[in-house]
């Protein structure tokens, strides 16, 4: 399994010949390295309705005529507002895709579309994911804070790779952020939802460093790096 961090909470994961993106936000991100016309995928998943996670999922999923998976109300809406092809689920639910595994995990957080003149529609529970191909899992926590559930995530799963937000203020920041990397107890975890506004400034690095007290393997993967198990 291959993740390629494309910056913000934005993922590309290959595995087998298989690849997927999460949030797709690229479009308005200053971190992104490759454009919506650049992404090749077998599927495009969503953790929860805000503008910077479902980002370009349906530009993506019409050109490459593929799936947007999301929870049941993102899932419902995109299809009817934009025609595209769709999967819905909830939380706790499992489904075997043909490039891979899907688990749709908690997450404490918000999830929303934003509509014109400054509304939102209500767009279903957020959540993680649990990605597994070719053997493999990934731990992708979508914007959350901490919480205590995120111990039997670690319990029940055999996580080789984990990414995390630390940017604070929306989700969860580096100290709560730390513990729940010792909780999932990953193979290899990596940061995201930080830097990509001033907001969002941390210290990766330190971040990274910390997770020695707990003998884990971090790694700081900037856009367009990739980490593989």
């Amino acid at each position: 399994m291959k993740v390629t961090f494309l910056g913000h909470a934005c993922t590309l994961v290959e595995a087998e010949g298989k690849r997927v993106i999460i949030d797709p936000f690229l479009n308005g991100n200053p971190q992104a390295t490759v454009k919506p016309s650049d992404v090749q995928v077998d599927a495009v998943l969503i953790t929860h309705a805000h503008g910077d996670h479902v980002g370009d999922a349906v530009e993506i999923a019409k050109r490459n005529d593929c799936q947007i998976i999301a929870n049941h109300e993102i899932a419902t809406y995109l299809e009817g507002q934009y025609g595209v092809k769709v999967h819905g689920m909830s939380t706790g639910g499992a489904f075997q895709f043909e490039f891979g595994r899907v688990k749709l995990t908690p997450a404490f957080h918000g999830s929303g579309f934003e509509l014109e003149g400054g509304n939102l529609m209500y767009g279903g529970q957020p959540g993680g994911i649990l990605l597994t191909m070719a053997g493999k899992t990934f731990y992708h926590a979508g914007d959350t804070g901490l919480f205590g559930d995120m111990k039997l995530i670690g319990e029940l799963n055999k996580i080789d790779i984990a990414a995390l937000p630390i940017g604070d203020n929306y989700t969860m920041g580096p100290e709560d952020a730390r513990i729940a990397a010792s909780w999932i107890k990953a193979g290899v975890t990596f940061p995201i939802h930080f830097d990509t506004i001033p907001l969002l400034a941390q210290d990766a690095q330190a971040w990274v460093a910390s997770l020695g007290e707990y003998d884990l393997k971090g790694i700081v993967v900037k856009p367009g790096e990739a980490v593989e198990v």
